[in-house]
């Protein structure tokens, strides 16, 4: 793509990323929210322009780079002594988001199938990139996909405003909240948004725990893939499925993790890293807010929303109440 098109968009993000951090500062509140806030009342007041498009659309590169960056801060020592029960813990929950929400949407509110399934996917995963991996491979209708991206969409909205309230009521630490946000929120940009808020902690094991659950789409893609081509008699998808869907910047992160494990870099370099990815996520998040818009939230269905919802209460329910038993 063209640079000169892509400026305009990124003068904006850098913009909107120093505004949040000097309101941050006046107002002692977590900069990534306001980074959020900032594009959220953009897009839906003046709006964003055309030609601001395509510089604003590199949001998720700029999250991708900064969670790869991220992986520098991670101790390996400490995702080993509890990364195990909380790996189960994301599998679990994985599982059962996806079950609920089939059951629900077939056997309980009669949804369409592939809505359902779409529904799914996005609860279970990672948000809105989910639903456009599963709506591809399964071949859903241009209706189905927009209606499962508005609900994922309209729960991102509500659970970066919950899920901080929930933690500071409950006095959560930074390991359980963390985690809890990591195996129960929907999409990535927001995981990583209110770990941060909460504290540096939290940041480092929202993203560990959602970047395991990203990790399953290629799996769940694939499953999907096969079981609609079975049943529409079909030749099945092929393992490379799970390759071409797989968030390739989860390696860059762990590759990172094991450098900086190794104690080859420098505290100095340490710290330049961590700025470097703070900036990172704040642009991501600027983009990310202009993704939100009151226009499609209203369009939302009320019956996927309340199956996203029941599904959402119960697993996240139950992941807290785990979390705090082994913690």
């Amino acid at each position: 793509m063209n640079g000169s098109r892509l400026l305009p968009g990124l003068l904006t993000l850098c913009l909107g990323a120093i505004l949040a951090r000097a309101l941050a500062a006046s107002l002692g509140f977590s900069h990534l929210l306001l980074a959020i806030a900032l594009g959220f009342v953009a897009t839906n007041t003046v709006g964003v322009p055309d030609r601001l498009e395509p510089g604003i659309a590199t949001h998720k590169l700029w999250l991708g780079g900064g969670i790869v960056l991220m992986g520098a801060s991670i101790s390996l020592e400490t995702v080993l002594e509890v990364g195990g029960p909380v790996l189960l813990l994301v599998v679990g929950v994985t599982t059962t988001t996806l079950l609920t929400v089939e059951l629900l949407a077939r056997n309980v509110f009669g949804l369409a199938d592939r809505l359902g399934s779409l529904l799914a996917a996005g609860a279970s995963i990672c948000g809105v990139s989910a639903v456009v991996a599963v709506a591809g491979a399964v071949r859903a209708r241009e209706e189905q996909t927009a209606y499962a991206a508005a609900t994922v969409l309209l729960f991102d909205a509500i659970t970066i405003v919950v899920y901080p309230i929930v933690g500071d009521l409950l006095n959560l630490s930074g390991t359980v909240f963390g985690a809890w946000a990591g195996v129960s929120m929907f999409s990535t940009g927001p995981v990583v948004a209110v770990g941060f808020a909460h504290s540096e902690v939290a940041g480092q094991w929202a993203t560990m725990t959602k970047l395991s659950r990203n990790a399953l789409i290629g799996v769940v893609v694939l499953a999907y893939a096969s079981y609609y081509a079975r049943e529409a008699g079909g030749r099945r998808p092929s393992v490379r499925t799970l390759w071409d869907e797989f968030p390739k910047f989860v390696l860059g992160f762990l590759a990172l993790a094991v450098v900086a494990s190794a104690g080859v870099l420098s505290s100095t370099q340490l710290n330049s890293i961590e700025n470097a990815y703070n900036w990172l996520f704040v642009l991501a998040f600027v983009g990310l807010g202009t993704e939100i818009r009151l226009s499609d939230l209203r369009n939302t269905g009320a019956t996927p929303a309340l199956v996203v919802l029941l599904a959402l209460l119960a697993t996240s329910a139950l992941s807290l109440t785990v979390l705090l038993a082994v913690f």
